[in-house]
């Protein structure tokens, strides 16, 4: 297991675990995101070989369109 703070909110994760496999579990895989992991932006280009480690802090803003 691995904890990370998620916006603020501490949460556990089955490990080993990339930023693709978080987005999956938290239901954001066909959103519009930015993710910050400790204070850097994880380009999505990454996002399957970046794995997350214990104590991450991580921000993640979803895009939300309207007028």
């Amino acid at each position: 297991m691995i904890a990370l703070t998620i916006n603020g909110e501490r949460r556990s994760f089955e490990a080993p675990l990339t930023v693709a496999d978080l987005i999956d579990r938290l239901q954001l895989a066909d959103k519009r995101l930015a993710l910050e992991r400790n204070g850097q932006i994880v380009p999505r280009g990454t996002y399957l070989h970046e794995r997350l480690a214990d104590g991450d802090r991580l921000e993640i803003v979803v895009a939300v369109g309207g007028g």
